[in-house]
């Protein structure tokens, strides 16, 4: 296992073709990919084809499956891949289990991945994007130190429940990211 990052509780690693299953099942389970394609699965051999590709395209960037230190056991993934156009400005992502769900994964993991785009990639913004409807995701966001910029609707092809609303885009800045720093470093920061 090609480890990319860790944190307390999990286990950030390279994906490698022999995930394909790991990765149908995960997509299979409507709930998943309710506030992404309105529950429909739409994982294919293309899109893991894609993902691999990226580790060369892009060093340091990609998406990366999370191991729960503690079982041993898949429980979803994150991306953090950058935009076409500004390759300093990449995206976070993330799709869990049911059975991870409220554990704060997503949130350690996002915070990790955030702390590394800064720290050792270089990236001067990272960004999120919801639907506006989808609140534990946005609470994800925020948690991660990430704040709301826009509420914007976005062309998708699928039609989500609750999608007339818009979507949501957060983000954090070098900037800010180092002004939060170094307000939790100073005595009594939080």
């Amino acid at each position: 296992m090609e480890v990319f990052l860790e944190t307390d509780r999990l286990i950030l690693r390279k994906f490698a073709e022999a995930d394909l299953e790991l990765l149908f099942e995960l997509d299979s389970d409507p709930e998943v990919t309710r506030f992404i394609t309105g529950g429909v699965s739409e994982f294919t051999e293309a899109i893991l084809s894609h993902w691999l590709a990226q580790y060369e395209r892009w060093p340091g960037y990609g998406t990366w499956g999370v191991i729960e230190k503690e079982s041993e056991e898949f429980v979803g993934w994150f991306h953090l891949r950058p935009e076409e156009d500004r390759e300093d400005e990449p995206e976070l992502g993330y799709r869990f289990k049911r059975a991870a769900w409220g554990k704060g994964y997503a949130t350690e993991g996002s915070r990790a991945l955030i702390d590394k785009a800064f720290s050792e990639l270089g990236a001067s913004r990272v960004s999120a994007y919801a639907v506006a409807v989808h609140a534990a995701s946005r609470r994800v966001m925020e948690k991660s130190g990430l704040r709301f910029i826009r509420l914007f609707h976005g062309d998708w092809p699928y039609k989500i429940p609750g999608d007339e609303q818009g979507d949501v885009e957060y983000a954090i800045t070098r900037d800010e990211w180092q002004r939060d720093r170094l307000r939790q470093d100073a005595p009594g920061g939080t």
